[in-house]
């Protein structure tokens, strides 16, 4: 018999989590030969999701309730699900019904047919996402040294080889769907209809949205280091011509230097610009090597309702 875990990390989810848990139940319990148990992660909500949490775990013995000290971030509490996972499979999965346990069964039968260390789950549609979320993610696989599957999020179903290479890792930013894709192993998709979420509303504004794919491009690819190269490059080449120009222009007549204030101001401008951009592209890699180096956790645990 084996045994599967389901992740779901929360935040503020009072208006869903109960019904998350009734619908996950549910399946659960129709599964033959899985011994199956739940663990949420409490990441620092601020409305009745942690008393509703711990009711739940004080009657049902399958659950477990991991609670944040603080809000820590939807990677970290995932993070925090594996490492705290024992089972030979774990599905990740949010509270907000928008990805539905009904397909947990079908997709341990195509891990069991497929023999899959990862099934990834594919969204034929993506229904309440913004086309800014959509543009940026294909910008981000183009970008990144590990190509990513278009349209997945983190809803998939791991097995315990995964989640032991996957607890291996160090780094603080965390970027789990891009991380799992760079284990390797043998990796399926599984495609499904996404719904609208059950309630509540998004936990990714524009301004975290931001931060989650800085954090993935930074910490899956130095391309952005090569652009600022490039336009570095760029600058350079562009310099050396204007004066050649200007020199040229001053030997046989064609130019007069000091009556171009405009091209001056412009030039000064553009060099300057392509300064300021490469030294920010660079502050944001020492940043991250800043963060690594403190060592701090990537999050504290109050306590645990087992």
């Amino acid at each position: 018999m084996k045994t599967l875990s389901i992740i779901v990390p929360c935040y503020n989810e009072e208006a869903v989590v109960a019904v998350t848990y009734e619908r996950l139940k549910k399946v659960l319990s129709g599964l033959e030969n899985v011994s199956s148990g739940i663990i949420f992660i409490n990441d620092g909500s601020h409305d009745r999701t942690r008393e509703i949490l711990s009711g739940i775990a004080a009657k049902d013995s399958t659950v477990k309730v991991i609670h944040f000290s603080r809000n820590f971030g939807h990677q970290k509490a995932v993070t925090a699900g594996i490492r705290y996972c024992q089972s030979d499979l774990a599905i990740i999965i949010d509270a907000d019904l928008q990805d539905p346990p009904e397909l947990i069964p079908e997709l341990l039968i195509k891990q069991e047919e497929e023999q899959a260390n990862v099934v990834y789950c594919v969204r034929k549609n993506r229904a309440g996402e913004s086309k800014f979320k959509l543009w940026s993610a294909s910008i981000l696989n183009k970008l990144s040294e590990v190509q990513f599957p278009l349209d997945t999020g983190d809803f998939r179903l791991i097995d315990a080889c995964v989640i032991r290479e996957f607890n291996r890792f160090k780094e603080k930013g965390k970027y789990i769907r891009g991380i799992i894709s760079w284990i390797g192993f043998k990796q399926v998709p599984f495609h499904y209809e996404r719904e609208p979420r059950w309630a509540g509303k998004t936990k990714y504004p524009l301004k975290k949205m931001l931060l989650f794919a800085s954090t993935a491009l930074l910490y899956f690819s130095k391309k952005p280091l090569m652009i600022a190269t490039g336009l570095g490059f760029f600058a350079v080449l562009l310099g050396f011509i204007m004066a050649l120009w200007y020199i040229l222009g001053k030997i046989f007549g064609y130019t007069h230097a000091e009556s171009g204030w405009t091209s001056i101001m412009i030039t000064v401008i553009f060099f300057s610009g392509i300064q300021l951009l490469t030294v920010g592209v660079l502050g944001q890699y020492i940043a991250i090597l800043f963060d690594e180096i403190k060592e701090r956790p990537e999050y504290i645990i109050d306590f645990i309702d087992k």
